[in-house]
């Protein structure tokens, strides 16, 4: 590969310095790209300076299961590693999983200083993996870009502190706040390039969730189209138990996965659904409801209505990141995006951190996380 020219800086007294930081946030840049492919492994990059501070290899997690960020990235560089320096966004693993311990690799490849953003808390590597390191002799520093390293595998950190799935609520809806009409017709609120935009999010998700109301309503599919790197089972979440006896998400519950969460009450009018292969599950609450689907390694979980489900959701402080679509369009009486108790006052209404807004094609696009989701 070609090596690009960066000033070399070596550490001096501890210090992280020179173009460390670029070459971090290329790594970071890099890391990113495996969203979607690497769940429920965290995303990692890497960056391999040789003796000189010449960048010699690069790599990434691509795949769950594949080869490490740093595994390529030093294979990329070859020899050149030797007397060089490691920029990875993640402490590298000590144990073996499904490849061996990177720190077996970057010992081996002569390299001498490692630059790492952020620790993994996973309790297999936990420090144990820059302990190897300087057991070996190898520099090592831990801080660089943390917050930006954190908050790009806040789901992963989630599932690993919580147990739970790192919950994206979404919905589109007009500029009154509708997102139906008050007969219920709600196709299509928003645009063609905003729904190319949702059926991507779709594609990088484990699980998409909707309530009975829209199972009735819509008769959804809800899976991404095209498909995504990733399949995400669909569920749905009755407290009655009842629902269609026939409809698109039963008669392709045996090609993509199907899971109704339902009151352990109800279970029963559900056999229909369960010899179609679904699988029902009887719990109650949406906190049991996201300790289940963490028990299953799911990373991320979208949340897409109807306003019943999002206001439990919402209630109870579950929702960590919003995508709301809005469009130019005044629909009069119709359906809210979220119900429940609510607040009494503005003051109390939740206001989101981190908020962007963008346009897509004829609609708008506003994003943004529950105060305290991200990691600091």
């Amino acid at each position: 590969m070609v090596r690009a020219e960066f000033e070399f800086l070596p550490n001096t007294g501890g210090a992280m310095r020179g173009n460390y930081e670029q070459l971090m946030r290329r790594a970071l840049e890099l890391a990113a790209r495996g969203r979607g492919f690497v769940e429920p492994n965290p995303m990692v990059g890497a960056v391999v300076l040789d003796a000189g501070g010449r960048v010699a290899g690069e790599g990434l997690h691509e795949r769950y299961g594949g080869p490490h960020a740093e595994a390529l990235a030093l294979a990329a560089a070859g020899e050149w590693a030797r007397g060089g320096t490691l920029v990875v966004t993640l402490e590298p693993c000590c144990h073996h999983g499904k490849t061996p311990p990177c720190t077996d690799v970057i010992v081996r490849s002569g390299i001498t200083h490692v630059v790492a953003a952020m620790s993994d808390p996973f309790p297999k590597v936990a420090g144990a993996g820059f302990e190897r390191l300087r057991s070996a002799g190898i520099d090592v520093q831990v801080g660089l870009c943390e917050r930006e390293a954190r908050r790009l595998n806040a789901p992963y950190l989630k599932l690993l502190h919580t147990g739970r799935p790192w919950v994206h609520g979404k919905w589109a809806m007009t500029l009154d706040g509708k997102i139906a009409t008050k007969s219920g017709d709600s196709k299509w609120v928003s645009g063609e390039e905003s729904r190319r935009q949702v059926h991507a999010l779709r594609g990088r998700m484990d699980a998409i969730m909707v309530g009975r109301g829209t199972v009735v309503a819509d008769d959804p599919l809800l899976t991404a189209r095209p498909p995504g790197s990733r399949m995400a089972a669909r569920v749905v979440v009755t407290s009655s138990g009842e629902l269609p006896e026939r409809c698109r998400l039963q008669e392709t519950a045996r090609q993509t996965p199907v899971i109704i969460y339902t009151s352990r009450a109800n279970k029963a009018k559900l056999a229909g659904w369960a010899a179609a292969g679904a699988e029902v599950v009887q719990l109650d609450g949406v906190p049991a409801l996201l300790d289940d689907l963490g028990k299953r390694s799911f990373t991320n979980v979208l949340v897409e209505g109807g306003a019943g489900l999002m206001g439990s959701f919402v209630g109870e402080s579950a929702v960590d990141e919003f995508h709301v679509y809005v469009a130019a369009r005044i629909s009069g009486a119709g359906l809210a995006p979220v119900s429940g108790i609510g607040v009494d006052r503005m003051a109390e209404a939740m206001r989101l951190v981190m908020f962007t807004f963008e346009s897509t094609g004829e609609d708008v696009y506003l994003h943004g996380f529950r105060p305290g989701a991200l990691p600091d």
